[in-house]
């Protein structure tokens, strides 16, 4: 319901309101999960995981699902913002390696740019769908790779 909520009213909603909003998400909230920064074009975001007693696993340290849970809807919400309501943007898969164990709080930042929003817009013109991956480096306090994610998403334009 508040996810519908957002989408609906989204272009009203004031930026810092709405990324404050995201981080009352219940998923969220419940993992510790929050974006520390987003800029004003949400063609960045920084998004930390604290660590925590509650998402913590039997050896103690950051539970994988929570460290996927950070990095999972973010370069969707950036594409749907950027490309705009012509654009249908789903995430389609997702690869985690985790290469180290998360002892500490973590962060993950994601950028988009311009060329690739021109690339998507390009090849999704025709009504073709255009599916690609985008990586994601989850890093712990002392910026060590603890887990290196790709997300695979799915774009096409609407009315073909």
């Amino acid at each position: 319901m508040a996810a519908h909520l957002f989408r609906r009213y989204k272009n009203k909603i004031p930026h810092g309101i709405a990324v404050r909003l995201i981080n009352f998400w219940p998923p969220f909230l419940a993992a510790g999960i929050v974006i520390r920064e987003a800029s004003d074009d949400f063609r960045y975001m920084k998004v930390s995981l604290k660590r925590a007693w509650y998402n913590i696993n039997y050896v103690g340290v950051q539970f994988g699902g929570s460290i996927y849970a950070m990095v999972d809807p973010f370069y969707m919400l950036m594409l749907m913002n950027n490309l705009g309501e012509a654009y249908i943007v789903w995430d389609k898969a997702a690869r985690v390696h985790f290469l180290r164990p998360g002892r500490t709080a973590l962060s993950a930042e994601f950028r988009i740019g311009q060329d690739l929003i021109e690339e998507i817009k390009m090849k999704t013109a025709d009504g073709e769908k255009y599916v690609f991956d985008l990586p994601v480096s989850v890093t712990d306090t002392s910026g060590e790779v603890v887990a290196e994610v790709i997300k695979t998403l799915y774009v096409r334009r609407k009315g073909r």
